[in-house]
């Protein structure tokens, strides 16, 4: 209230925020408004990382290639050309950056649980709490018949990460308005309502994560060595040609027969992601007492032709690309792009509904 009485037609006009993933393959930056309930995707922009990194990425190398300079100006480029004007940002904190666990502590006040997370952190974060920033969430009352507790999901992010990328904010000409995880940005823009279980399979060109979900809370996120460019590499192998090629052979064949043997290529690859997804949700049922109910196909490879089936064949559950975009208001015209977008663009929508909502 304060704030209206500072400037009395702030009430009329829409909130907004900026949301900036700077993954291995881009930059994505959104713009969203909201005005009430209602959510407006305002702008968007992208620029590829062969324009950006310093060198390009060896196998499986679990470095972002940052250049502060080079990602600011960057940045910058994309919010001129995609004319977007608020300052206000958050940015994504790549998983192989992040430590996340979920554990329980005893029912307490509300005012003493940030005490006990830190002590209860340096139990399950290999690095000490003090060369790191916390950020957790109570995901749910966890008491049984014999102890009431809390659940708490916890991120830790080292602190020279988070100084990386407020130098970044600083040289880009942008307020830092928080960093937040990619996990809980995915959980925000994909899952919404849903109060399933729920499986979200982000594969990202450097790494991949296991998110699962419960009636709306990341409960468990595993990061491991899965990324969608080993797809191209075997792909430019086989047929003898670039990367830049086969890329594109790739997003067209995808899983679907063809003549080219794309999809025999690339089935043994895939296979044990899905042996480690089934893994992680049997895991789930023991110690939970919960089957997933359905999964999600995000990032870049998500689209992948054939992938969602061959996904719906193996765990015989319902398998879903999902829209990110599907609540924001927009220009009809835009939809078919969008919804081919949309998962290369669900950790940025989806830490900018965060700033939204607070």
């Amino acid at each position: 209230m304060k704030d209206f009485l500072k400037n009395p037609f702030k009430m009329f006009f829409p909130k907004k925020m900026v949301g900036i993933d700077i993954g291995t393959a881009s930059i994505k930056i959104v713009e969203l408004s909201r005005w009430g309930e209602g959510k407006t995707l305002e702008n968007y922009g992208e620029m590829k990382s062969t324009f950006i990194y310093k060198e390009p990425l060896t196998n499986g190398e679990k470095s972002n290639g940052l250049s502060a300079s080079f990602v600011a100006t960057a940045i910058k480029a994309i919010l001129q050309e995609a004319r977007i004007k608020t300052k206000t940002a958050i940015f994504s904190i790549p998983d192989f950056s992040t430590f996340c666990t979920s554990f329980d502590i005893p029912s307490m006040p509300e005012k003493e649980i940030p005490d006990a997370i830190r002590y209860n952190a340096s139990q399950y974060i290999t690095l000490p709490v003090k060369e790191v920033t916390l950020d957790w969430r109570i995901v749910e009352n966890a008491s049984t018949d014999s102890r009431p507790s809390l659940r708490v999901f916890l991120v830790a992010i080292p602190n020279q990460v988070v100084q990386e990328y407020r130098s970044i904010a600083k040289m880009a000409g942008l307020e830092l308005y928080a960093l937040e995880a990619e996990a809980l940005g995915i959980t925000r823009s994909l899952v919404k309502n849903n109060k399933k279980t729920i499986c979200v399979m982000d594969i990202g060109v450097q790494s991949s994560t296991i998110n699962i979900i419960d009636k709306g809370f990341l409960i468990r996120s595993y990061s491991f060595n899965f990324y969608s460019g080993q797809l191209a590499k075997a792909v430019s192998a086989v047929l003898g040609i670039s990367l830049g090629q086969a890329e594109a052979i790739k997003n067209k064949e995808g899983l679907i027969f063809s003549k080219q043997g794309i999809a025999e290529t690339l089935y043994p690859l895939i296979d044990p992601l899905l042996i480690e997804i089934k893994s992680i949700c049997a895991e789930f049922l023991q110690a939970e007492k919960k089957e997933v109910e359905e999964i999600y196909l995000t990032g870049g490879t998500a689209n992948l032709p054939g992938l969602k089936e061959y996904f719906a064949e193996s765990f015989k559950k319902n398998v879903y690309v999902t829209n990110c975009f599907s609540e924001f208001l927009y220009p009809p015209i835009l939809d078919q792009t969008l919804r081919q977008m949309s998962p290369s663009f669900s950790v940025a929508v989806g830490i900018a509904l965060g700033g939204l909502e607070t």
